[in-house]
């Protein structure tokens, strides 16, 4: 488990975008206000510490270990469109479903949340973060975890004000979400460099 301080040590190396936690004006401040230039800027960095870096930035963020995310990185590469394809499979998983719908406040939540049973697909209870989800699949709230403080959060105005994904839609009056296409990949609106990570494994 990754506390609050290996959280912000992590972030100021990686980037902000890492952890809900650091996704602050508090955290921004701080980083302002402590930053200082370097010699040489990022054009300094190698090839391979780009790649390092890009490659660690999408395995914080997703929470995933290394072995997975190699995993992932080789079967998108079979794949037409390798980076479309690994953007795919991460949004993808339950975990990360469950954190984009809402249902939890961060992906580390979300895991917890569908380890502990808390979350049936398509009338299942799920305990695998990394299910893999599709098309037409639907997310919901076990019956007995509904009353659970978990989901408490759902019944505030913020959380029926907060984005969801064109690829989801979400029920927060009956805790359901249902996966209605497929996640799309827009290396412009993304701030993870897939085609890095495919250049880190290939070495």
């Amino acid at each position: 488990m990754l506390q609050i301080k290996s959280k912000y040590k992590i972030a100021k190396r990686l980037g902000a975008q890492i952890f809900e936690q650091t996704q602050t004006q508090k955290f921004a401040l701080v980083e302002a206000r402590v930053k200082k230039p370097r010699g040489g800027g990022r054009g300094g960095k190698t090839d391979y510490g780009r790649q390092l870096l890009e490659k660690q930035k999408v395995r914080f963020t997703y929470g995933i270990a290394e072995r997975q995310l190699s995993n992932y990185a080789a079967a998108a590469f079979e794949e037409k469109l390798p980076p479309e394809a690994l953007h795919r499979a991460l949004e993808l998983r339950l975990d990360s479903a469950a954190y984009r719908a809402g249902f939890a406040l961060t992906r580390r939540a979300a895991r917890q949340m569908t380890s502990h049973g808390h979350l049936l697909v398509n009338g299942k209870r799920i305990t695998t973060p990394s299910y893999r989800l599709k098309k037409g699949d639907a997310i919901s709230v076990r019956e007995g975890s509904r009353k659970s403080t978990l989901f408490f959060h759902m019944t505030n105005p913020e959380a029926a004000a907060r984005a969801i994904p064109h690829w989801l839609s979400v029920d927060a009056s009956t805790l359901v979400a249902k996966v209605e296409g497929e996640p799309a990949y827009v290396a412009a609106e993304i701030p993870l460099d897939y085609p890095a990570v495919f250049e880190f494994y290939s070495r």
